[in-house]
């Protein structure tokens, strides 16, 4: 795999809330894999942080060397391409492991999309929240917050 589009969300239902991600990834215009995962109560920003690691992590797996992630993140966006700089202590371990993970692919575009672009990556984030409760799973702990760890309920 040379070249990989990816696409990422992370949602919130509340902020804090049960949050999940969504990750859709493409080599050649071809759907090559989704990810779809309850990552726990956590915000929206760090699910949409979360989200990128989970993509960035299956890109080096699947080899690429240069990638196109596309959020409709805004605020991932501009941090990312060091345009904002990350205050917040719920975010800035995350912000650190994607750029460590960044560090294993040669060229990286990160790229601002409007939100009715990122469609599928929106609804397998939205699925694993509604997925979670349906099964109504145990609560764990996720990275995050003030302390470095939220517990989940």
């Amino acid at each position: 795999m040379n070249h990989l589009e990816i696409y990422i969300d992370g949602a919130s239902k509340g902020n804090p809330g049960k949050s999940g991600v969504g990750v859709v990834i493409y080599c050649d215009n071809q759907l090559i894999k989704n990810i779809s995962s309850y990552i726990g109560f956590t915000t929206n920003n760090v699910a949409e942080y979360t989200a990128l690691i989970y993509a960035l992590e299956e890109a080096l797996l699947l080899k690429a060397n240069s990638l196109k992630i596309n959020t409709d993140s805004q605020l991932l966006a501009r941090q990312l391409n060091k345009i904002y700089k990350v205050k917040n202590e719920g975010i800035i371990n995350l912000y650190n492991r994607a750029v460590h993970l960044l560090s294993g692919f040669e060229k990286v575009l990160v790229n601002h999309i409007p939100r009715e672009k990122n469609a599928l990556a929106d609804k397998l984030a939205t699925e694993a929240i509604k997925k979670q409760a349906e099964c109504g799973c145990p609560p764990r702990l996720v990275a995050g917050g003030k302390s470095g760890l939220q517990r989940i309920t």
